[in-house]
């Protein structure tokens, strides 16, 4: 599974941000087909996502999404046939809702593979949950399919299901941000953080950051670019994360040479959960080294 830090929305109908895309520096793109883009636009959008995909794949190493109109739209399947390109990682379908939705992305996802000469299973899935049904439904849609490569909050959506105020602590998002976390994680899919909307406040943007990742997210949706700089360096192991790993690791190793299950450092005890989140910091350390 790739874990990428930061999935940047770009519209599909801005010519502009389409070419500016691979200067961002985030880890994925995710051009938008659906809310950015007026209805009356989409038809149009989606020929700029299209002729765009392949310079944006030349100018970044970056995975590359595009999110479609949902199921039930009329521009779905268009959407799909579309964009549907050697360039792209994968898409992003929102709104889904139920586990019976999945196979019918995935055969349609197969179609537009045949048609385009692509590998088959090449394209993978973004699900995005985004209501209270989808909410309770979340692992077994994530089940569902033998694509889904990650699942996204959608933090606006959902409030206005729920009929609440979203707040800058998002406080009243914490139950469901927890919940997708933990369906991620037993899905073996990458749990993809909630936007943080206001694009000009950096500290709350910090602080839900943090929150995020105490929740089990290691990766955040953003919609800015000045947002990706401030994500990515949270959501990378600090210089001070990895060298604490590297001595608990070390002690424990050494432990394990004299025959220890557990070990004292610095007054804590070292067993093995510890030492396999210190491996998998680390791990997650290496791979951004080398990105």
């Amino acid at each position: 599974m790739n874990l990428f830090r930061t999935y940047m929305y770009v519209p599909g109908i801005q010519e502009g941000m389409l070419a500016k895309a691979p200067e961002r520096g985030a880890d994925a793109y995710i051009l938008d087909l659906e809310d950015s883009v007026p209805v009356a636009q989409k038809e149009k959008a989606r020929g700029m996502v299209s002729k765009a995909l392949p310079d944006i794949a030349r100018g970044t190493s970056a995975a590359l999404f595009v999110r479609v109109n949902g199921i039930g739209t009329d521009q779905f399947v268009d959407d799909l046939f579309s964009v549907a390109h050697p360039a792209l990682t994968g898409i992003s379908v929102p709104k889904i809702e139920m586990p019976q939705q999945i196979p019918v992305v995935e055969a349609f996802l197969e179609q537009a593979e045949k048609r385009q000469g692509l590998n088959p299973g090449s394209l993978g899935l973004i699900v995005n949950i985004e209501s209270a049904l989808g909410l309770v439904h979340v692992y077994e849609i994530l089940k569902a399919g033998k694509r889904i490569v990650g699942v996204s909050m959608g933090g606006e959506d959902y409030a206005l299901d729920l009929d609440i105020v979203r707040t800058e602590s998002a406080e009243e998002l914490n139950y469901p941000r927890q919940r997708i976390a933990v369906a991620a994680r037993a899905a073996e899919v990458q749990a993809i953080d909630m936007v943080f909307p206001d694009v000009n406040n950096e500290l709350g943007l910090i602080a839900n950051t943090k929150a995020g990742r105490r929740m089990g997210f290691r990766a955040k949706q953003v919609v800015h670019p000045k947002q990706v700089a401030v994500v990515n360096d949270l959501l990378s192991p600090s210089e001070e994360e990895i060298a604490k790993a590297r001595v608990i690791v070390s002690a424990y190793e050494e432990g394990e040479r004299s025959g220890k299950g557990a070990v004292a450092l610095n007054g804590q005890m070292i067993d093995r959960p510890v030492v396999e989140r210190a491996r998998r910091l680390l791990s997650l350390a290496k791979d951004k080294a080398l990105s």
